[in-house]
């Protein structure tokens, strides 16, 4: 690649070692990388207010000459000058200041300054606002909007301003090379960059806050396109590699259904011939499995288990949690168990001779299907004939983790399948973007018997009425929740919540068996619990968000959420997935604490409104961007300098077109466009 791509950043003015080396930690080695370094937002200084126009709230530029500047003792030492023009004078206020600052203040002098106006203890103020010494009386104003950049510790913005203005003045005598096929480029590439980074003065502000202007969505087009092409990548280095074709066994599949105690949907039986189908071809099967909370997509599982199973092939089932991977260990055991499949558990408390045993049994293939959490892909677990890998809730693993079980097959034995499930259902829009190197297939029908489940919301003032209630189900014989949610990401404090909230409990229904499930319970305690709910010795159990998933207990047909307003869409319709598993009907209780915000009420009448899983998740992506919808370990997927979502959601069907014309006849283009939009963050494809 020649031209600006090529031209290293040492070689502009004020770049010596220790900024280049701040920068290249930042990922900005090229000239190139400062055009794609856009801003986060702008500030209009290309207009002088008059003093007596300044009105409190307002980011303004003023002008006037310092008339005095003194050092003020009060409750913090501060620096104070008076400005003043002809219309009228205001106040700079500075908590942090040198002695130099202070000299460079003196009477007299002419100030330009930018800052917000404050109501101060002398009116109005502009506390530490940008300045600099006027030396005419006519000096110009700024002739375009400020940008403000993304920064990182070391690097101020006045430096990313300067190296910006440098790189653009070099963008106009060695233009970046333009990356889209002929035909789909809406907007020069060139003039879109320059507009980004010093748009006029009349430049349409909410455009551009929104990442609507044509040139943001230019650029976000071809940084998705760039995404996109980059997936595809990693899948087609997967599949090069080819993995086991594992036969079809449709006779041993319906004597397997046939044996169960009810019949699969249809849509579970559409699912199952897709994950077979892809079985059987000598690449490795990369496919989503999504379905709603209670659809049936562990029996999927079983499915394509049986195939691999049955093809003298190991099969591996990742999931989240020990409760999850429990809940697994209990489905698979008693389906599988008249099948005489041997089968192996690991997880992270399997240790000292009973792990060594384990991954003997692992390593040898005696063990057909091994089912854990995150210990199946730690260094020292090998399998002999690994065929299949299921991952489940794959929104809580990062994309590293989903790719180190699949290099745990033996020399010459390509790729094993991979089935990723996940019953938060994912929006279209993200789909899209962060599994493009899936095949997505969606279980959208609920097993016949699952009841709808009513949802109401209820402020935590009428919390005595809510435990009436709680006492009322339980008395008829029914099963409740409550669930205990804290803003803070600390196992102590959920812990310590859930107890007090247990013991609140137990002192107003003394007559109720009350059990009480956390994080920083040993596993067995834990087990121990869950076991007497389901066989019905305890009436309540009291939880926090552990219980989010691999919780089946039919008989619980009511659950209390404690402060929903603190918890993602997706994971408060998790959580009420719990209940509606039986043949009663079903409640959930928001006991939500007041005031609530407007996005808040907003998400938690989307929920009450809605049992649609899909519905929900679109909505989640909505109210809160897509790093939370995908959980913080996905985020290094989606962590884009242009591209927003749902913001740019309506390109994404021209991104597959485009990626399409590209790999089909612009292949030359595909690795110019990854290595400018996404550098090395490309190497989670290399586990």
């Amino acid at each position: 690649m020649t031209g600006i791509a090529s031209i290293p950043v040492r070689e502009l003015r004020g770049v010596g070692p220790k900024l280049a080396a701040k920068l290249a930690d930042y990922g900005v080695h090229q000239v190139e990388d400062l055009l794609f370094h856009l801003p986060l937002r702008y500030q209009d200084r290309t207009r002088v207010t008059p003093i007596a126009g300044a009105r409190e709230g307002a980011d303004l530029v003023i002008e006037g000459e310092v008339r005095a500047a003194d050092v003020v003792m009060g409750r913090r030492r501060s620096l104070v000058a008076r400005i003043q023009d002809s219309t009228g004078t205001l106040t700079l206020r500075f908590f942090h200041f040198s002695a130099a600052q202070k000299s460079g203040l003196r009477a007299g002098t002419r100030l330009r300054c930018f800052g917000q106006v404050r109501r101060g203890s002398s009116g109005l103020e502009m506390f530490h606002p940008e300045y600099r010494s006027l030396q005419g009386e006519d000096e110009p104003a700024e002739e375009a909007l400020t940008p403000i950049y993304p920064t990182t510790t070391g690097i101020g913005q006045n430096q990313w301003r300067m190296l910006c203005s440098q790189a653009l003045a070099r963008l106009r005598r060695h233009p970046p090379r333009d990356l889209l096929p002929p035909g789909h480029n809406p907007y020069d590439l060139a003039r879109a960059l320059e507009y980004l980074h010093a748009p006029p003065p009349d430049a349409p502000q909410a455009l551009l806050r929104e990442g609507q202007h044509p040139a943001q969505q230019r650029l976000a087009l071809e940084e998705l396109v760039a995404h996109n092409l980059s997936l595809q990548r990693l899948r087609n280095a997967q599949r090069a590699e080819g993995a086991p074709a594992l036969a079809d066994r449709p006779g041993e599949l319906a004597a397997f259904l046939a044996s169960l105690p009810f019949a699969p949907t249809a849509a579970q039986r559409r699912v199952l011939a897709e994950i077979a189908g892809d079985l059987a071809r000598p690449v490795p099967m990369l496919r989503l499995v999504q379905g709603d909370v209670g659809s049936g997509k562990t029996l999927v599982a079983a499915g394509a288990a049986l195939q691999s199973v049955a093809n003298d092939y190991q099969v591996a089932i990742m999931a989240p949690t020990e409760i999850l991977a429990e809940q697994h260990w209990a489905s698979f055991s008693t389906w599988f168990g008249p099948l005489a499949v041997p089968m192996e558990w690991l997880s992270g408390r399997t240790k000292g001779k009973k792990r060594e045993a384990a991954l003997q049994r692992i390593a040898s293939g005696e063990a057909a299907l091994v089912i854990g959490t995150h210990a199946l892909f730690q260094q020292d677990v090998a399998f002999k004939r690994l065929g299949l890998v299921i991952v489940d809730e794959q929104h809580r693993f990062g994309v590293h983790q989903r790719l180190a079980l699949t290099g745990k097959t033996g020399p010459g034995q390509g790729k094993p399948h991979q089935l990723v499930m996940t019953a938060t259902p994912i929006p279209r829009t993200l789909s899209m973007v962060a599994y493009a190197d899936l095949d997505c297939s969606v279980i959208d029908e609920l097993p016949p018997g699952r009841q709808p489940v009513t949802t109401v919301l209820i402020d935590n003032g009428r919390r005595d009425q809510v435990v009436e209630r709680v006492a009322a189900a339980c008395g008829q014989g029914r099963q409740a929740y409550w669930v205990c949610t804290l803003i803070e990401e600390s196992d102590a404090l959920q812990a310590q919540a859930a107890q007090a909230t247990a013991e609140e409990l137990q002192l107003a229904l003394p007559e109720l068996r009350i059990g009480l499930i956390h994080g920083r319970m040993k596993p067995a305690d834990k087990e121990s619990v869950m076991a007497a709910f389901k066989a019905g010795d305890l009436a309540l159990l009291v939880a926090t968000t552990v219980i989010e998933v691999g919780v089946d207990v039919p008989n619980a047909s009511l659950m209390i959420i404690e402060n929903p307003e603190r918890l993602g869409l997706a994971q408060l319709h998790q959580l009420r997935g719990r209940v509606g598993r039986g043949r009663d009907a079903s409640h959930c209780v928001l006991l939500y604490q007041a005031p609530l915000s407007a996005s808040g009420r907003e998400r938690l009448a989307a929920l009450r409104d809605s049992t649609d899983g899909f519905y929900i998740a679109e909505k989640d992506l909505e109210l809160r961007g897509p790093g939370e919808v995908l959980g913080t370990r996905q985020t290094g997927l989606m962590e884009f300098r242009i591209a927003q979502l749902p913001a740019h959601s309506h390109l994404l069907d021209q991104v597959q077109v485009i990626s399409r014309i590209i790999l089909e006849h612009h292949g030359e283009l595909a690795g110019a466009l990854i290595q400018r939009w996404t550098g090395a963050k490309q190497e989670f494809g290399n586990v």
